[in-house]
């Protein structure tokens, strides 16, 4: 175990006894708020599965014929809800402060609706891509204020479960839009028409559908357009789900002291927890978060940078850049989302049945296996983190997961090199080679991809939180974004295998900056975060920081004393 691990897992600063046992199944009122929170990772799950499956139907191809056969275009089709996304979360920092947390979900709902409907309604390209773009702009927001929203809510024990949810919501996201978009394909038929199709021969020998010039003149007589726009609009439904239950959900308690609300945050966590009002856990952890929120204020006006304006705007840039906690802190936010993207995860997700057919299978099976199977892993084996990654810990699971996908990806690479000239000869080994892409998808949904949402959400202070989780989520949308351009590219023009060789080089760089770099974040309070990551306090920081505390604790007693 590394110093910084050993430095920094105190047993003083773990979350109280009485929650460690309660456990997820004792908090269905958390849970259920989290679950329907973690619908903004549902809408995300949801497009990235049901995009490529709409861009294979020939009605839709009939209807936009550039998109369908045009590579290019194609790319960037798929590609306009990343970059805006990427967009989406940069702007939702400050945003998200301004209107509070669960007021932004609830604003990107609407932006989200706009967006589908404009996809689902489109009769031109413009408005599909606008429609793309918009959505994006939501959907980028919404991945950024929920992992954050989820973790300002939950017991510290229970945080690194409740934050993962949001994970396996994405994945659930995914699964449904398969089996949607595959039953709704039928829809009038799988054909646009009966017409002989003129386009370049496929891996069956036969022509393909050239959307050019395989249209009746009236247009598709066999397969409608419900096949394409019914799975494009259903995602809407969960998004006024998700708007209109925000009605009913609660602010965010650390929200509610920053903006002043006091009583409406203690009976929040009240709340929350299940407890009376003037209990003893619910006081400490009100006293805790009024004293974080005060404690910045004064040293930001000792300082005189608690000024209104464009200064007041940019301060938690500032603080993220100039101190070395917080930018170690923005440096692991980064680069764990970083990692998550560029181990590989979505290259395969985006373009499984390319490296399916490149592993000998038949073309004709290789769909159902990438969007059923891999999807179905992916979703299982996201639940192991939900149940212990509050026991285990991050830094155990990332290097865990870190390794697996590294032997995984290398097994994979090297069975490629030395047999992927001549498949049909070597079927055995392209089953094993589909065996470890499998593999690679245990270690990574248990790893890298839950806990790249939860430590963004948490290691910040609340005073640089909202501004530095944006900019982390900003870094999973453009890893994202290169990924999904780069990977047909290098899939096709990389021999032997160099693709899963790149991706395992930085699975070892994931593993290396997770083992020097990362303290143990584990049942640590949002307040504590500070002190795990080595935050220096001045004399008069600390004068400053104790007298709040003081004050803060001293008040509480009066009040208690005086309903007595």
């Amino acid at each position: 175990m590394s110093d910084i691990d050993t430095k920094h897992e105190a047993s003083h600063i773990e979350a109280p006894l009485r929650e460690s046992k309660s456990g997820l199944f004792k908090n269905a009122k958390i849970v259920g708020i989290t679950s329907l929170a973690t619908l903004g990772g549902f809408l995300f799950g949801y497009d990235q599965g049901v995009v490529g499956n709409v861009l294979a139907l020939q009605r839709f191809g009939a209807d936009f014929p550039r998109v369908y056969m045009d590579a290019n275009i194609k790319g960037w089709f798929v590609s306009s809800l990343l970059l805006g996304a990427w967009f989406g979360s940069l702007l939702s920092g400050p945003l998200c402060d301004k209107l509070g947390r669960k007021r932004s979900i609830m604003f990107q709902v609407l932006v989200f609706t706009l967006g589908s409907a404009l996809q689902t309604g489109a009769r031109v390209e413009a408005h599909m891509f606008a429609g793309r773009i918009i959505a994006g702009l939501s959907i980028g927001s919404l991945t950024h204020i929920v992992p954050m929203y989820i973790a300002e809510l939950a017991p510290a024990a229970m945080r690194g479960a409740l934050v993962a949810l949001q994970q396996l919501s994405i994945t659930l996201g995914i699964l449904f839009s398969y089996w949607i978009a595959y039953g709704t394909s039928h829809i009038g038929g799988t054909r646009c028409s009966d017409i002989p199709y003129s386009g370049p021969k496929g891996p069956d020998g036969h022509a393909t559908f050239d959307a050019y010039n395989d249209v009746p003149a009236g247009g598709c007589t066999g397969q409608s357009q419900a096949a394409w726009r019914v799975p494009v609009g259903i995602q809407i439904l969960p998004g006024l789900i998700l708007g209109i239950g925000m009605f009913f959900m609660p602010y965010s308690p650390r929200w509610l002291v920053e903006v002043g609300r006091d009583d409406e945050a203690k009976a929040t966590l009240s709340r929350l927890r299940s407890l009376p009002i003037d209990d003893p856990d619910v006081v400490r952890e009100f006293v805790e978060i009024k004293a974080e929120v005060i404690t910045i204020r004064q040293i930001r006006e000792t300082r005189g940078t608690g000024k209104s304006g464009l200064a007041r705007a940019l301060q938690p840039y500032v603080e993220l850049l100039s101190t070395k906690s917080n930018f170690h802190r923005l440096y692991i936010g980064c680069t764990t989302m970083f990692f998550q993207q560029f181990i590989g995860c979505n290259a395969i997700i985006y373009y499984a049945p390319t490296i399916f057919a490149q592993l000998g299978m038949d073309p004709n099976t290789t769909s159902l296996l990438a969007t059923g199977v891999y999807g179905i892993t992916n979703t299982l084996f996201t639940l192991p983190a939900v149940f212990f990654l509050d026991r285990v810990g991050r830094r155990k699971l990332l290097m865990v997961g870190a390794a697996g996908c590294f032997v995984s990806l290398v097994m994979v690479g090297s069975l490629v090199a030395a047999f992927g000239h001549d498949w049909p000869k070597y079927a055995v080994q392209g089953r094993v080679a589909i065996a470890f892409v499998y593999i690679y998808d245990v270690f990574f949904s248990f790893s890298w991809a839950p806990i790249g949402w939860v430590l963004p959400s948490e290691i910040f202070n609340l005073a640089t939180r909202s501004t530095a989780v944006s900019i982390t989520t900003s870094t999973t949308w453009m890893s994202n974004f290169i990924i999904g351009v780069v990977s047909p590219l290098m899939l096709e023009k990389i021999p032997h295998g160099g693709t899963y060789f790149f991706f395992a080089g930085f699975a070892v760089l994931g593993f290396i900056s997770t083992y020097f770099f990362l303290p143990e974040t584990r049942r640590v309070a949002l307040e504590d975060m500070d002190a795990i990551w080595g935050a220096k306090t001045s004399d008069e920081d600390r004068h400053i920081a104790d007298t709040v505390l003081r004050e803060i604790e001293q008040g509480e007693d009066a009040k208690r004393g005086a309903t007595v």
